[in-house]
């Protein structure tokens, strides 16, 4: 802890300097390796998500809507 006070003496002169220093409880250490880690985790992670909707709206390709089958009844004299 570097709080307190310092003193230096030379001869007969004496300074002195109160230091009041605030240290964090709580803090994680920011560092090239952190921030790369990071932004390394945030590519993969989109990347699982595009493929992951990729495949699920490839899924539904071979599916008519039900609109265009309901269009087809109703041309049907059939049915009317």
């Amino acid at each position: 802890d570097p709080r307190g006070l310092y003193v230096c003496e030379t001869g007969n002169q004496r300074n002195s300097l109160q230091v009041h220093y605030r240290m964090c409880q709580n803090c994680i250490e920011v560092d090239a390796p952190t921030i790369s880690g990071i932004v390394i985790a945030d590519v993969v992670a989109t990347l699982f998500l595009a493929v992951a909707v990729y495949c699920v709206t490839a899924h539904d390709r071979g599916h008519t809507s039900r609109a265009s089958d309901r269009q087809n009844l109703l041309a049907n004299e059939l049915y009317q």
